[in-house]
């Protein structure tokens, strides 16, 4: 990885197109690959698997279903996205609903991807914990130090290419492990027979909107996941963004069933496990032979490092083209790669210090998702499937939905033990139909001049 973002930096990182969106010209098996590492990340190798681990293999179906959901509703939209040729989602914002709009869903989103990237961290440390003897906070700094270099020196076309390496890895290896987990714990009979009662319904033990609570949050991160979009405006053509989502529902697909098999025989095999986050590493530690498990846990360090790269890139792109730049002006080439380098060191270094604040991986991982998903996502699909949505109610619609998030987890400390999105997103969405609704009349006019053109 390192020397593959040397080689970009010196050959293709020219302008700050080539930093952030890698030219537009990304082929599509390349662009397949990114979408899926970019996606599987500490979210689901620790994350997702501590879910499984304390609930179930069925709960985690429904757990993980958001992704594949999200990833149809991504074919229609990427061909879109591409045609526009942006450079940030707050920019694609602007389009429809106008600069206050772009500038607010900037900030929100920087508070969503640097706890996104502080997971990352987290669980990059906790890979290097069991294969060295570093500590867990040690191997998070060092993760964090390594993913901001990578992140400052080759920019989308290293992320783009270590993506797809990483991507073959970690199919291939997880798949590999399979023939020797299953037989440990005696097939899928031995999982019916050996879990616990509660891990063999389909609530895990939790109630309805608990499990709710746990399902939302994944499948809007991805339908609005700005990651995504840039993605597909580094495509080198409409169709070949639109293609690679086929690539990444399948590779999402078999990543997700072998994480759930895998995290669910790790119940039986270490039943008194501390650190739920560590089941799949566990396993990869010393449940198959070496070779595999080697090669799980190279994967697993790849995979974390360079989604940590793109919500680093994705974040400085808001920085300086949607934040910066809107109160400065027009900025030169170098002057915009010098300050997304910047902007990348800064976010890295916020991101490490905020993972110090929560308990685990899935803490975390639920809080971020719950803020971009309840504050933007509900924006983003107006964007491109509702003409009638006007600028004052994705705006409101914004600030209701992180707002409301931030206080449920921070002033009232989650009550009934649900998650935000059960609270947030209702709010969000009501708030974004009330007001556009109210306010249609008024911005007619100005929004049919601006749906003409996302739309199309």
């Amino acid at each position: 990885m390192l020397l593959l973002s040397i080689y970009f930096a010196k050959r293709e990182v020219k302008t700050n197109e080539d930093f952030l969106v890698a030219g537009r010209r990304l082929p599509g098996v390349v662009l397949a690959g990114t979408l899926l590492a970019t996606w599987v990340g500490s979210g689901t190798i620790l994350g997702g698997a501590s879910f499984v681990y304390q609930y179930g293999p069925l709960a985690g179906i429904i757990y993980f279903a958001g992704a594949p959901i999200g990833i149809i509703i991504l074919y229609f939209i990427a061909g879109k996205v591409r045609g526009l040729e942006k450079n940030t989602l707050p920019e694609i914002l602007e389009t429809k609903f106008g600069s206050t709009t772009r500038l607010v869903a900037s900030i929100f989103m920087l508070l969503a991807y640097a706890g996104i990237a502080s997971y990352q961290f987290i669980g990059g440390g906790n890979i290097l914990s069991i294969i060295t003897n570093l500590s867990e906070g040690s191997g998070t700094l060092l993760i964090a130090i390594f993913v901001i270099f990578l992140a400052v020196t080759g920019g989308m076309f290293s992320v783009a290419y270590t993506d797809l390496i990483s991507s073959i890895l970690i199919v291939f290896g997880l798949l590999l492990a399979l023939p020797f987990i299953l037989p440990s714990v005696e097939g899928f009979s031995g999982l019916a027979n050996e879990l616990p009662k509660h891990q063999l319904t389909w609530s895990g033990g939790l109630t309805v909107i608990q499990l709710i609570g746990f399902f939302l949050p994944t499948l809007l991160l991805l339908m609005g996941d700005q990651n995504m979009y840039n993605r597909f405006s580094s495509a080198k053509s409409v169709s070949t963004a639109s293609k690679s989502t086929i690539g990444f529902f399948f590779g999402n697909a078999l990543i997700l069933m072998s994480v759930i098999i895998i995290a669910a025989s790790a119940v039986i095999l270490y039943p008194s496990l501390e650190n739920t986050d560590m089941a799949i590493l566990q396993v990869a530690a010393d449940g198959v032979p070496v070779p595999i498990g080697s090669l799980i846990l190279a994967a697993a360090v790849a995979l974390i490092i360079t989604t940590s790269n793109s919500f680093l890139l994705s974040s400085a792109g808001n920085i300086v083209y949607d934040i910066y730049a809107r109160f400065k002006g027009e900025l030169s080439q170098e002057n915009y790669l010098r300050l997304s380098r910047i902007a990348v060191v800064g976010l890295g270094a916020f991101g490490y210090f905020l993972g110090t604040f929560f308990p685990s991986v899935l803490d975390l991982q639920m809080y971020a998702y719950t803020m971009y998903g309840a504050a933007l996502t509900p924006v983003v699909l107006a964007a491109f499937f509702w003409e009638r949505a006007t600028a004052t109610g994705a705006l409101s619609s914004i600030i209701v939905g992180g707002s409301a998030t931030i206080i449920w987890e921070q002033a009232l400390s989650k009550p009934l033990d649900w998650n935000s999105v059960i609270v947030s997103l209702p709010l969000s969405v009501f708030t974004l139909i009330v007001v556009s609704l109210a306010t249609s009349n008024k911005n007619k006019i100005s929004q049919q001049n601006n749906n003409k053109s996302i739309v199309k």
